[in-house]
């Protein structure tokens, strides 16, 4: 059994992230940030990656990492996913990290887990962990074909392309990125087209992209998790403030009742994200059982949290100058990212050979 709770650690980790994310990304500049041509926050990505280390937290001391663990790692996830941060943390500190890791590449490697560069997987971001790569020819050392809907696409440095039958590396400059419109302003969309684009191999057989896409889901459920706490925070906060008839709106009782039932689903959610966590640090047999699990459960926990945040904060829940829809549209976003929880849930029957509906 993993443990699941938090260690002092982690706890450091994530009141110094927590300080970064408060000064440097409030939600109200997090919004602006929606309107701008940018693909992510390039200072705040620089404060979380750089300054504080965050983005080689997995990655071996001997490789430039922090020689630390996922367990951390997904401390990180979820205060971004409290702050809705506009940094491709997702995608270049956990996917392409965690496919590189597994291939045993140590040159670009080093220069993810510095902050310095930006790496992203190039698959659709609704693939699934054992779902097939989108086809993309690879020959003599060239790659021609489309990828669509990859997320951070636009703010890559470099793409870690699966082709051929292998994974392979290449600069985003040699690629062709045309901005999608995208639910989630806050990680962004594109699709990527190769043309003969030189390409330098990472690894043979298709073993980093399914270890990434594992990584990736396991980590997206804390992100999740820490996305529905801040809903939960968010809403009690203004139920106490907010008066209707002369009392404040929280005490009534039906509210009272969401509330309860949101805050249970929430620490079931905090319980099976954390065994995932643990299991992936681990390297756990069970790791799949608890991604399928964590994932299936905290997508619908995010969306319902942020879909309570929407209707409790009434009137003012429903415009652009409060940041409900920021949660919500992160939410609905990452519930169909690297699977949905229907995608999870088939996979869990199939692992504990449940027979088909």
């Amino acid at each position: 059994m993993s443990d699941l709770l938090y260690s002092e650690i982690e706890n450091d980790l994530r009141s110094g992230v927590r300080e970064v994310l408060g000064d440097k990304a409030p939600w109200t500049d997090v919004l602006a940030g929606t309107e701008k041509d940018e693909p992510y926050d390039a200072a705040l990505w620089d404060a979380v990656a750089a300054r504080l280390g965050c983005a080689g937290l997995p990655v071996p001391e001997e490789l430039g990492g922090a020689g630390a663990t996922w367990r951390e790692t997904a401390v990180v996830m979820e205060e971004l996913g409290r702050a809705v941060a506009p940094v491709p943390f997702l995608t270049s500190s956990v996917l392409a990290t965690a496919a590189l890791l597994a291939a045993g590449e140590r040159e670009l490697l080093a220069e993810l887990a510095s902050g310095n560069r930006v790496a992203v997987l190039a698959v659709p971001f609704g693939t699934a962990p054992g779902a097939a790569a989108p086809t993309v020819r690879a020959e003599d050392g060239r790659l021609t074909g489309e990828v669509r809907s990859v997320a951070d696409g636009a703010a890559a440095d470099v793409l870690l392309v699966p082709a051929g039958g292998g994974l392979y590396a290449v600069d985003a400059a040699d690629a062709a990125r045309t901005p999608v419109t995208s639910l989630d302003m806050t990680r962004r969309l594109s699709d990527i087209a190769f043309a003969g684009a030189p390409a330098w191999p990472i690894a043979e057989g298709d073993g980093p992209v399914g270890a990434a896409l594992t990584a990736g889901a396991a980590m997206l459920a804390s992100e999740q998790l820490g996305l529905a706490e801040q809903c939960l925070a968010t809403t009690v906060e203004y139920l106490k403030t907010r008066y209707q008839f002369g009392r404040p709106v929280g005490s009534y009782q039906g509210l009272k009742h969401r509330l309860a039932d949101l805050w249970t689903s929430i620490t079931q959610a905090r319980a099976v994200a954390r065994h995932a966590a643990s299991c992936l640090a681990a390297n756990d047999p069970d790791l799949p059982v608890a991604v399928a699990v964590a994932q299936a459960h905290c997508s619908a926990v995010a969306v319902r949290a942020a879909e309570e945040c929407v209707q409790m904060h009434g009137g003012i829940g429903f415009t652009w100058e409060h940041p409900a829809h920021l949660y919500l549209k992160r939410a609905k976003s990452a519930s169909i990212a690297l699977g949905t929880p229907d995608r999870h849930r088939a996979a869990l029957a199939a692992i504990v050979d449940l027979p088909p509906a």
